[in-house]
């Protein structure tokens, strides 16, 4: 049985519990409405952190090495009864207004709280490709059969995303890391969505021969298509643009971008996968 959590509260009215995915220990923002997640905990592949696990009642934890960090999204949806439901990483957060040492620029209660109920969706800042579109970028880096795939599943399911389908992949930038906070309600319309995708893709494709890394399409797609269902709710007007909200990130630990940066160019010049 999945443990009790204690959400932040924001009023009489409004509560938040951002889950942190992580598969190790690691320091974790103080603030209560952070919940330490340890995904993938059915999988047994690495020492019990002690967290919170995404294998108690309804999970799809088992899963975590196709679906990544979304096994904890999987189960926030299923456990949490918060107003509001976040998701980041144990490495990458959201960021507040703090100075100073990283860990005190984490996004804070105090500063998210006043902002809910007028904002119904929380998104990280875009990530720019610049010379590459999402559906490029994909191409160069993992397997396009996953997003072909997605594309055709939208077709049977829910053709009127289609369109927005085909826009998303032309730009070159999106909101990434599967990363949010979100209204409770909206959430669950999104889990439904997503899954029922990912679950589909998952049956067709044949991953027999893929590399560990390249075998975590589902999370990687499910990033990707987070802005086609953002997309569809603000063209549909489900969502207001008003009630979307960005915010910048950031990284616990020092990022080597020159090394970043050779990957991405030998990717789009050479075709040499991401491993």
């Amino acid at each position: 049985m999945a443990r009790e959590t204690d959400p932040v509260r924001v009023d009489s009215k409004k509560r938040v519990t951002i889950i942190v995915a992580a598969h190790k220990k690691y320091r974790m923002p103080e603030d209560p409405m952070y919940l330490p997640l340890y995904i993938g905990a059915a999988t047994g592949r690495r020492q019990d952190p002690g967290y919170q696990r995404d294998d108690e009642g309804e999970n799809i934890s088992a899963k975590n090495p196709c679906y990544c960090e979304l096994t904890g999204l999987y189960w926030a949806w299923k456990h949490l009864d918060s107003d509001y439901i976040g998701l980041a990483h144990y490495r990458r957060h959201f960021r507040g207004r703090g100075r100073g040492d990283v860990w005190n620029r984490i996004l804070k209660s105090e500063e998210l709280l006043p902002q809910l109920g007028k904002t119904k969706l929380f998104l990280p800042r875009k990530q720019y490709y610049v010379i590459e579109t999402l559906y490029s970028h994909y191409a160069h880096t993992h397997y396009i059969e996953h997003l072909d795939k997605t594309r055709q599943i939208l077709e049977e399911k829910y053709p009127e995303y289609v369109d927005a389908f085909d826009d998303v992949m032309k730009r070159r930038s999106g909101h990434m890391f599967n990363m949010m906070i979100c209204e409770k309600s909206l959430l669950g319309e999104y889990c439904a969505w997503l899954f029922d995708i990912l679950f589909t893709l998952e049956q067709r494709v044949s991953a027999g021969e893929y590399s560990f890394f390249q075998g975590r399409y589902c999370g990687r797609v499910g990033e990707i298509i987070l802005n086609v269902w953002v997309e569809q709710q603000l063209r549909t007007g489900h969502i207001k643009r008003g009630e979307v909200k960005t915010l910048p990130y950031l990284y616990t630990e020092k990022v080597n971008w020159l090394r970043k940066t050779a990957r991405f160019l030998k990717a789009k010049f050479w075709n040499r996968k991401y491993e």
